[in-house]
């Protein structure tokens, strides 16, 4: 499955997650059975070339998320996670909240 998180850097491990008015890249990551596949990072979603993103994961509940979700991505948002190997770990367990419903 493919996440996307907007993000401050292209660090993976010290990347953390910001708003979508203070990103500086996105990060796409192929997640697959709890692992991470592959993480690239981008300018801007046009770039991208994916036909299908099946999670945007947000840094808060007032970003605006209804384009996300025009495009059939199901939208997270953090709870206190910063990192991207913070965000992935709680991805994992179902720690991240659900926004849009």
């Amino acid at each position: 499955m493919l996440i996307l998180i907007p993000v401050d850097s292209t660090d993976e491990t010290q990347a953390k997650i910001t708003t979508l008015i203070e990103i500086k890249k996105w990060a796409l990551i192929n997640f697959d059975e709890g692992v991470v596949k592959s993480t690239h990072f981008f300018d801007d979603r046009a770039q991208m070339q994916e036909e299908w993103v099946d999670f945007v994961i947000l840094a808060n509940k007032f970003e605006n998320y209804m384009e996300f979700m025009n495009e059939g991505m199901m939208c997270l948002v953090r709870r206190e996670e910063q990192t991207l190997e913070e965000i992935l770990t709680a991805f994992k367990f179902k720690e991240l909240d659900e926004i849009g419903f």
